[in-house]
């Protein structure tokens, strides 16, 4: 089998044999998915915007095959979910180490075509200290403006404390705080190229709602993984 999967480029190279499991497109940034959490074939589509569902599907199957996720029933409900192996957890610094490499090499500051809505809500739920969440459950609703391209868009993140939830329609709850921005001020401050104070002090982003929600808004997100090197990157070019 080992030797098979030397053939994929006719190299017998470790280069040669990652890049028959990782070079295809999109197939880094569904490992980045399942790094980041996402098991069910539905939220890995939701951060993924661009891809077909069948594409999808084909590379989940081309990396089972692989060795690099399982699929395993879902605990007291019907379907199964997707689960990184050893070999898929050990990429974790692999997926880690590129998106690096980009910040330091390739990064520069987002485009609107390059910020769904959608997509950066999506993230956000993902990237949540829980232990830093209020007890009672909050609704925050984000009130995207226009940007070149882009028309405006109102979106709802429901934090509760062990979970969150992405709506594209109103929740039917009151929302509590309410973020005012372009996607891409907003993407600005999760990527890590400012923070949502200075964000809010120059008024690229607002928000409004109870004192005690919005102090404490900053900390309940966790921000983009690749967050803390575009800061370092951003200091050594001051």
């Amino acid at each position: 089998m080992h030797n098979e999967r030397m053939r994929d480029y006719g190299q017998y190279c470790p280069v040669a044999l990652a890049s028959a499991v990782l070079a295809d497109r999109w197939t880094p940034l569904i490992v980045r998915e399942l790094i980041l959490g996402s098991r069910r074939f539905n939220d890995i589509d939701r951060g993924l915007p661009g891809i077909s569902r069948s594409l999808l599907m084909q590379r989940l199957r081309h990396l089972e095959r692989k060795g690099v996720l399982e699929r395993v029933p879902i605990t007291g409900g019907r379907g199964h979910e997707y689960q990184l192996t050893p070999a898929g957890r050990d990429l974790e610094v692999v997926i880690m180490s590129i998106g690096e490499w980009a910040v330091r090499w390739m990064f520069a500051e987002p485009e609107p075509q390059d910020v769904d809505p959608v997509t950066l809500i999506w993230w956000l739920s993902r990237r949540l200290d829980h232990d830093r969440l209020p007890g009672q459950r909050v609704v925050i609703e984000f009130d995207f403006q226009a940007d070149t391209g882009t028309d405006p868009t109102t979106l709802w993140l429901i934090l509760e404390r062990h979970d969150a939830s992405v709506c594209t329609q109103h929740p039917g709850f009151d929302s509590e705080v309410i973020v005012r921005s372009t996607p891409v001020n907003l993407m600005r401050v999760f990527s890590g190229i400012t923070t949502l104070p200075k964000a809010t002090a120059a008024g690229t982003v607002t928000v409004a709602g109870p004192p005690r929600l919005t102090r404490d808004l900053q900390t309940w997100f966790l921000w983009s993984p690749f967050a803390p090197a575009v800061r370092a990157r951003a200091a050594i070019q001051k």
